[in-house]
């Protein structure tokens, strides 16, 4: 190979190119952006609508059902879920992998304005929106200090928020838990009606009034100048003097037909820090934004405003950041430590400092070429990319050992320096490429794969190819370069300098050669019972599989978990706040809690001065450090469930939380879909459901999504009776919901602040039914009637959400897992189900990351099969049979064996990327093989014969094959042993690697020859016949 001449020769050219690749990639490793996970691409979108007034029944029919027939229509649509409750739905749309979601939204809203004028008249207009996991807050901090609520929401309203938000990548900084002033006007509605008036004329007054407006330009015989008109409040005493006209024609100020007052501190929702009141703050960055050097500057600036703002404590509680900065530094030292076990192992086998030099050398250069090209590729630095690092770090150096150890034979054979660089380095070329090739043809079906297991995997598979064709053009250019220059010319070991240790290594690797020997010529002629006993040791091996279980992915142990809290919906603040009060008094006295956060009221509300959801709260925690706990963050969050299961009166649920979970990897552990139409049959059902699971061993947290509604009471307009008085029923509707719950006429500025001006009827009409049913009603005859005279009521009892998969009802039962893998808990849920009798036209699915699980398997099962016909055809292509690649072949599902007794002895279950370590396996254990019966043909063409070719090329090939498997074996040896943050997501793989690559070498130098025998015996028999 010319390009090999090129190097030897040329030796200042390849310094100048290693030196190219060597700036590329320190400036690229720089430039890299640092992230948790890829960039995902998630295809989903969510079309909202509020429907004001509206039961969650009505919602569903009138709203719901129009918009899942519309939305339907739209190409590439997955699957569709609804969430009706009152006053609004909400659709979820789910697309294929690789939908342009610019597109996809746009037709959806194409489909939508094609229905929007059969929807109710009183309809918001349907928001559609594309979700991006990249754009999730990555950050909640906590605002405490010397002062009370008001002062510390001024000091983050302006101090804080926008010194936060002209930060570059910032996409948003919002804050809660505060509190507000608000001007309250509470109507007299008899002395409303008396003035002909309703309230929404009235509202409608108010508003009007409050207005600057520009009127026009006027010339004064100089020029021209701007009129405007000024009528905006100025403060409260205007507000309750304003005239209101009455039907005498004279004015009446609004304070003497209501009360008005200015509130202070009403809080929208409650937010504690550590069970102080605290102002809460989520920061999203934009979605190209580097999260740890947003987060970075975020705390720069944190810094520089606790020294502005004394006695103001700033406390970030979630941080995406840190966890990020502790697991990618995590996986950069294992792989770092995966390195030097690495090189360790060349220079015990070589036990010579220039060779392992030259060797070692392909990690870094290689290294830094893969910096570069994912730099140009636009990858980032995060934990699957680096963990194909850690993966790969090993194999860097596997052509450069079959290069160098080459290098080698052909220098004790009397080569010059130059010769045995450019013969030895020819010699294996093509071994070494077909090798590299059959490793990178394993990634190649990744096309196949959908949904998140392919963003996952890609740049997991770009990170190792990019790594394995820089150390390929290293072992051909720059290993044969050094080799020719730092290979000294003595052709002959002087064995009286050898010291201690080479004498003890070397009697090793005697020994080891000598026992090899031994098994591999009983094995040739014993062959049918060597083949024998290795299908008995395959079969027993992968039966394995049977006992480790399987799971979509391994929990992350980020140290973080939230506790969700629902009292019944009749329970008032108070009772909320004493509930959250007890939980916080245990968390406060668990060592292992650093910090919480709570937030109670979750922003919802009824109008401003009410919270909406007063029977809501949620506490999110953060643990201490891994060295300060000694238990995980399940077995944390375990304990701590217990403690607050004796808690009466709510609902309470906790779990671990997780960033990496977040973006999409596959909700909750357990979910069982019930589907069906009756809303409650499906309860009935659910509620057997719930039982079933609960008796299952290992699971956490069982509960039904479905909420059953409160007694309501039905309000239904008589339109002949209402039209009779000149009257509408949405008029009617409009003006009850107005004087209930009130709404936001207009805005007093006042000092630089906004304050909302709410009107609403008295407080005495939503204190009984009776005085519910008399509320008047002003008509267009100029009289007032109660509202009992034109409506109807009926007490009635309905769900508060109705949930909806590709157009059918369903309620799910969801649980969380501890200590028992998916898989063994499913199959007992499963069988469980099998003996339950489900009504005609209802149903059960499986769910959540069972789902996703199934659907990852299948397609990386298709990954493993394509790649295996990918590595076959390179094999026969390289060596020109369609025979002997079945030979080297026969390695894979030794491997496969290998990879499973390394998750049985480890206590590992089957996952993701225990199946992505499955087709790395692949792809490298056949490398082995390769090199083997590469120089077993070789020797053959020589002359030897076919017995002696395979005892010479085994005893030959013998140290590169080990050396090669051991460096890979002890580079992702680190990661096995999954320790720190992080390493959750690469053990599984790094396992069934080290247990696959393992087994295979130890079985395929014995096998690999007595199956090259039996295959050319079988050849040879049919070319006689």
């Amino acid at each position: 190979m010319r390009i090999i001449n090129w190097a030897v020769e040329k030796y200042v050219s390849v310094i100048m190119l290693m030196a190219l690749i060597i700036l590329m990639g320190s400036v690229s490793m720089f430039k890299l952006s640092l992230d948790l996970l890829p960039r995902m691409n998630v295809p989903v979108a969510v079309v909202n609508v509020q429907y004001p007034g509206a039961g969650p029944l009505e919602i569903e029919n009138m709203v719901t059902k129009p918009l899942e027939e519309a939305v339907a229509m739209v190409h590439n649509v997955k699957r569709i879920t609804s969430t009706s409750i009152e006053g609004s739905s909400s659709i979820i749309v789910e697309f294929n992998q690789g939908t342009n979601m610019e597109f996809a939204t746009l037709e959806i809203r194409e489909k939508i304005d094609l229905i929007k004028n059969y929807l109710p008249e009183n309809v918001s207009s349907p928001m559609v929106l594309k979700i991006d996991p990249n754009a999730l807050p990555i950050m909640l901090i906590g605002i405490t200090g010397n002062y009370n609520l008001n002062e510390l929401q001024q000091l983050s309203e302006i101090h804080i928020k926008p010194r936060l938000e002209r930060l570059t990548g910032v996409a948003a900084v919002n804050l809660s838990g505060g509190v507000e002033d608000i001007i309250e006007i509470r109507v007299n509605s008899l002395a409303l009606n008396n003035l002909g008036l309703d309230i929404r004329q009235l509202t409608g007054l108010i508003r009007g009034e409050n207005i600057n407006l520009p009127i026009g330009e006027i010339g004064d015989g100089k020029g021209t100048k701007l009129v405007r008109s000024i009528g905006e409040y100025n403060d409260l005493e205007e507000i309750k003097n304003l005239a209101i006209p009455s039907p005498t024609g004279t004015t009446v100020p609004l304070k003497e037909i209501a009360a008005i007052t200015l509130l202070n501190n009403e809080s929208m929702e409650i937010a504690r820090l550590d069970g102080k009141p605290s102002i809460r703050i989520t920061l999203q960055k934009q979605p190209v934004a580097n999260t740890v050097k947003v987060a970075n500057d975020v705390n720069s600036e944190l810094e520089k405003l606790r020294d502005l703002l004394p006695g103001v404590t700033i406390e970030p509680i979630i941080d995406q950041s840190v966890y990020i900065k502790k697991a990618i530094g995590n996986v950069g030292k294992t792989a770092i430590y995966g390195g030097f076990l690495a090189v360790l192992v060349l220079f015990l086998f070589l036990r010579n400092g220039r060779s392992t030099m030259v060797i070692a050398l392909a990690i870094p250069i290689s290294i830094l070429a893969t910096f570069a090209l994912m730099y140009f590729s636009n990858l980032t630095l995060n934990l699957l990319s680096l963990g194909g690092f850690a993966l790969g770090i090993g194999m860097l150096v596997d052509n450069g050992i079959v290069v160098t150890e080459n290098i080698h034979r052909f220098r004790e054979e009397g080569n010059s320096s130059s010769e045995a660089a450019i013969n030895g380095t020819k010699e294996v070329a093509m071994a070494v490429i077909a090798s590299t090739f059959t490793t990178l043809a394993v990634f190649l079906p990744i096309v196949f794969v959908e949904g998140m297991t392919a963003e996952i995997f890609r740049e997991l598979a770009l990170t190792v190819a990019f790594a394995l064709l820089a150390s390929l053009l290293v072992s051909l250019t720059l290993v044969p370069m050094l080799a020719s220059r730092m290979l000294n010319n003595r052709v002959a070991k002087n064995q009286n300098n050898e010291t201690w240790f080479n004498k003890i290594f070397n009697g090793v690797i005697k020994k080891i050669n000598s026992i090899y020997l031994k098994v591999l010529k009983w094995s040739i002629s014993h062959r049918l019972i060597a083949v024998l006993l290795t299908l008995l040791f395959f079969l027993a091996t992968i039966s394995s599989l049977y006992f480790v279980g399987a799971e979509y992915f391994p929990e992350f142990d980020e140290g973080t978990f939230n506790i969700d809290i629902r009292l019944p919906q009749e329970a008032t603040i108070n009772d909320t706040v004493e509930i959250v009060n007890e939980i916080e008094g245990i968390l406060r006295n668990n060592e292992e809690v650093e910090s919480i956060f709570t937030n109670i009221g979750g922003g919802d509300i009824f109008h401003a001065s009410k919270l909406r959801r007063k029977n809501r709260a949620s506490i999110d925690g953060k643990l201490v450090s891994t060295p300060k706990r000694k238990d995980t963050t399940a077995e944390v969050v375990d304990k701590i469930r217990r403690n607050i299961n004796s808690i009466a009166g709510a609902e309470i649920k906790i779990s671990a939380s997780s960033s990496v979970m977040s973006f999409g990897f596959g909700g909750a552990p357990v979910e069982v879909e019930i589907r069906g139409d009756d809303i409650e049959t499906l309860q009935d059902i659910s509620k057997d459901i719930v039982e079933i699971i609960e008796g299952v061993d290992g699971t956490r947290e069982v509960s039904s999504n479905f909420q059953e509604g409160n007694q309501q009471l039905a309000v239904k307009v008589n339109r002949d009776i209402a039209a009779r008085y000149g009257l509408q029923g949405i008029q009617v509707a409009s003006t009850v919901k107005q004087l209930i719950e009130g709404s936001t006429a207009t805005m007093l500025k006042n000092s630089g602040k906004e304050i909302k001006i709410i009107i609403m009827g008295e407080e005495f009409l939503r204190d009984s039914i009776e005085n519910f049913v008399n509320i008047p009603i002003s008509t267009p005859l100029g009289i007032s009637i109660p509202l009992q005279q034109v409506a109807e009521f009926e007490m009635v009892k309905g769900p508060s959400t109705i949930r909806r998969r590709d157009q059918v009802r369903t309620v799910t039962i969801n649980a969380s897992i501890l200590q028992r893998d998916l898989n063994s808990i499913i199959k007992d849920i499963q069988s469980k189900l099998e003996s339950y009798s489900f009504p005609p036209g209802y149903s059960y699915q499986f769910r959540g990351q069972r789902e996703q699980l199934e659907e990852a398997f299948s397609s990386l099962i298709l990954v493993v099969i394509l790649a295996i016909l990918l590595v076959y055809m390179i094999l026969a292509s390289q060596f020109q049979s369609f025979l002997h690649p079945f030979t080297i072949m026969m390695s894979v599902p030794l491997a496969f064996s290998g990879g499973a007794l390394g998750l049985f002895l480890t206590g590992r279950a089957l996952s993701v990327p225990a199946l992505i370590g499955v087709i790395v396996l692949a792809g490298i254990v056949v490398n082995n093989g390769i090199v083997l019966i590469d120089y077993i043909n070789v020797l053959r063409k020589k002359g030897l014969e076919r017995e002696k070719a395979l005892i010479v090329a085994g005893e030959t090939r013998l140290r590169p094959i080990l050396m090669t498997s051991f460096t890979t074996i002890l580079g992702v040896l680190p990661l096995a042993l999954g320790l720190g943050e992080g390493a959750e997501a690469q053990a599984p793989m790094a396992t069934v690697v080290i247990g696959g690559l393992f087994v295979s070498t130890l079985l395929t130098l014995v096998m690999i020859p007595v199956i090259y025998s039996l295959l050319d015996d079988l050849q040879v028999k049919f070319k006689v016949n």
